[in-house]
């Protein structure tokens, strides 16, 4: 076999635009009586037109869930999240962390008490959840009793109620519950004052903040790859199998680390590798979060040129690493692979790219500045692409590696990462 490494394409913007998508949501602050941020209430902006059906309230989750930007979405602070009666049967319930998430339950519309009782069952079931719940001023009304013990928190709307209807409302609040009381719609001093007389101890409106539009990039994987993983998650394959798929989509991989160390999943531990993410997660929350995501996904199945060349990397780095060190440290070799054309994914600098996500230090370091045995192995996989004879033999010299066995498995990386469109 000659020395002249096996070329596999270069990576190029032009074709990759729709790999990453921009989702747009806005956030206002929730703040308690020292004005310090306990929470914020998030909205979907990407929605067209002002529509608030059970999809946007998935869309709404899901893409906070893979937020992509240099700040936090919301922190450790709770999330507020307006819900349709629909959507709160939805799996995408299960990919949170319940104890970070309040969920705003709309009222009926009517006066209802045949359904109110009706929805109670999943409402219930919310709370023992974890969920903490959240109703408007109108659950202080008769036909809504029996929802009312379940109330974590009640909002009074400041734009539509006079300051005597609102003195009543929260008087009747604190005699019949235990619901933490909230202001919202706040835009003066004059109303502040007012419901901090009547003990509000919550705030919301613009007289605190405004809603401040945060944009988030999402790396949409294939429709294939996704497919394929959902009908593995079906099957119960094993976690071997499992890993495969993610390790074939570079777009796959990074929403599956970006979920698992986001803050909205509620894991204190660090995970770092693909099998940790897979047996972490479980067979039922990975069938949900990929449900969602191949509702996000785009419509063409073919890897894009950029996630398909990350895929290659990943899996020559892994097998060259494989020659002299353990499986352990090849899993990192794989991780830099895939994720070292995340700034080229997502249209951010690397170093920013990396904030998104946590990886070893070891791994950091490869990626941004090509130090160590990792970041060798990266400027060889780089050599490969490139076919530069020069920057190949002293990257194989520097890690003791002969032609034939990088060939070989630069081969074996392309055929492998192929295999996933089969």
């Amino acid at each position: 076999m000659s020395s002249t490494p096996v070329p596999a394409g270069q990576a190029t913007t032009s074709q990759d635009a729709s790999l990453t998508s921009v989702a747009l949501i806005a956030r206002q602050a929730i703040v308690n009586s020292q004005h310090v941020v306990i929470g914020y209430e998030l909205f979907n902006r990407s929605r067209s037109g002002q529509a608030h059906t059970a999809a946007s309230d998935v869309a709404l989750v899901f893409t906070a869930l893979s937020h992509a930007g240099s700040d936090e979405l919301v922190g450790k602070k709770l999330i507020f999240v307006n819900c349709t009666h629909e959507s709160l049967t939805g799996g995408h319930l299960e990919l949170v962390d319940p104890e970070k998430v309040v969920l705003e339950i709309s009222p009926l519309g009517h006066a209802a008490s045949e359904e109110v009782a009706a929805r109670l069952p999943i409402l219930q079931g919310l709370r023992d959840r974890g969920f903490h719940l959240a109703f408007n001023h109108t659950v202080l009304q008769s036909p809504y009793a029996a929802w009312l013990p379940l109330a974590d928190y009640i909002k009074f709307d400041l734009s539509v109620l006079a300051q005597d209807q609102l003195a009543v409302l929260l008087n009747y609040a604190n005699r019949r519950s235990q619901a933490e009381l909230i202001a919202e719609k706040i835009e003066n001093a004059q109303q502040y004052d007012f419901a901090s007389s009547q003990g509000v101890q919550m705030f919301q409106g613009y007289w605190f903040a405004r809603p401040s539009l945060v944009q988030t990039k999402l790396v949409a994987p294939s429709q294939a790859a996704i497919l394929e993983l959902i009908n593995l998650v079906r099957k119960q394959a094993s976690t071997d199998e499992i890993e495969e798929v993610l390790k074939k989509d570079a777009g796959l991989a990074f929403n599956l680390m970006r979920l698992i160390n986001s803050a909205g999943l509620g894991i204190s531990r660090e995970i770092t590798s693909f099998r940790q993410a897979v047996m972490l997660l479980g067979l039922k929350k990975l069938f949900r979060w990929a449900a969602l995501l191949l509702t996000a996904s785009r419509a063409n199945g073919t890897p894009s040129s950029v996630g398909q060349t990350a895929v290659v990397r990943g899996r020559l780095m892994e097998l060259l690493a494989l020659e002299t060190v353990s499986q352990e440290e090849a899993d990192e070799a794989f991780v830099v692979g895939i994720f070292s054309l995340l700034d080229v994914m997502l249209r951010m600098p690397m170093e920013e790219a990396l904030a998104l996500l946590s990886v070893p230090e070891a791994v950091r370091a490869a990626l941004l500045h090509r130090e160590g045995f990792l970041g060798d192995l990266l400027k060889l996989a780089e050599a490969c692409e490139s076919s530069d004879d020069d920057a190949f033999h002293h990257a194989a010299s520097t890690l003791h590696l002969s032609s034939a066995q990088i060939n070989g498995a630069h081969l074996q990386a392309l055929a492998w990462a192929d295999h996933v469109t089969d």
